[in-house]
């Protein structure tokens, strides 16, 4: 688990300092340094069911939010444009759609670490 953690904790470190060129580089850098701390925690076998449940309400909600524009971005006929910097203006669904995206991942890896903990103590800490 620490492997993966490792992965985790570095992959979050690289989300949170590419989010300094963000139009809201502060939401981002919460986001991705909260999960962050949840990767170093698991390193350690730290598990706190609070903040982990919390993340997780927080990012679902957020994902809800954007979803509409995920949606437009797949009925879209050029799904490349979401690579494209230049369309990210042009259309704002394109960043949505990214944020979207990047707390889908979140929400994935708090699952992962979740469901893992849970397997394994049969318990969570609160």
């Amino acid at each position: 688990m620490k492997i993966v953690s490792s992965i985790f904790g570095v992959m979050f470190l690289a989300f949170t300092f590419v989010q300094f060129n963000d139009p809201d580089p502060i939401l981002w850098i919460a986001i991705y340094g909260a999960m962050l701390v949840v990767s170093i925690m698991a390193f350690f076998n730290r598990y706190i069911k609070m903040w982990m449940l919390g993340l997780g309400v927080a990012y679902l909600i957020y994902a809800a939010l954007l979803f509409p524009s995920a949606m437009v971005w797949l009925k879209s006929e050029d799904r490349s444009l979401l690579f494209d910097d230049i369309a990210k203006m042009q259309y704002p669904y394109i960043e949505e759609t990214r944020e979207f995206l990047g707390l889908v991942i979140c929400i994935a890896v708090l699952a992962f670490y979740f469901s893992y903990h849970l397997k394994n103590t049969g318990k969570v800490q609160s």
